[in-house]
């Protein structure tokens, strides 16, 4: 809003301001001489565009498929990669962060570094439909997927034992989150070094990523 001593930044310029933050990962001193704004004015605005994303684009873009939508995407997998009865695939990935105040031992993951797990699931296509992000790098992908909602979902499905096939479906779907990861991480940079912000506000970052990442 205007105020007596300076008017508001226009609601464009907050818009090029968050983006240019996710996209490159830079400090946000630089992004402040970049646009010409104080140095709170480029937090708020990217505070305030990953609280409007994660509230009004996330419920639109990242959701549970309905029964159609997944014998679509079953079909998808089928007809692509000859693997039947497969929607989904699954994975973790570590997001950089700094040591947080509270409990920073918990976030020291095994590769030696401070971090958050972000779980993704994507359909055939790359696309996520459910993410959770914020667990402590240090726990287990397994641990994070019984903590999930997620793992509420899955609770009626099963888990076939080792052939040929399901071995070629597993490699398929690692293939394929993993894909999906390199694609976010090189579309929206701040997440492949660590943020100069809050852990908060570095799960919301995760998280808005997510969703440009699908529209």
């Amino acid at each position: 809003m205007n105020t007596t001593y300076r008017l508001a930044v226009p609601v464009r310029k907050r818009v090029a301001i968050a983006l240019w933050k996710l996209a490159t990962g830079i400090e946000y001193r630089t992004i402040s001489h970049l646009f010409g704004v104080g140095l709170s004015t480029v937090f708020n605005c990217v505070q305030d565009f990953c609280d409007s994303v994660i509230k009004v684009l996330l419920p639109q873009h990242i959701t549970t498929p309905d029964a159609a939508k997944l014998v679509e995407i079953a079909t998808f997998f089928h007809n692509r990669w000859r693997i039947p009865q497969v929607v989904v695939a699954i994975d973790g990935s570590h997001i950089p962060i700094i040591a947080p105040d509270e409990y920073p031992r918990d976030y020291f993951n095994r590769k030696g570094w401070h971090s958050i797990i972000l779980q993704g699931v994507v359909d055939g296509r790359g696309l996520f439909w459910d993410v959770c992000v914020g667990y402590a790098g240090s726990m287990h992908d397994a641990r994070v997927l019984r903590q999930s909602n997620l793992c509420d979902q899955l609770s009626d499905g099963e888990l076939l034992g080792q052939n040929k096939k399901i071995i070629s479906g597993i490699n398929v779907g690692h293939y394929l989150i993993e894909t999906a990861f390199g694609r976010l991480k090189g579309r929206w940079r701040c997440l492949l070094k660590r943020n100069d912000c809050k852990l908060e506000l570095s799960k919301k970052m995760t998280l808005t990523c997510c969703v440009l990442h699908n529209i």
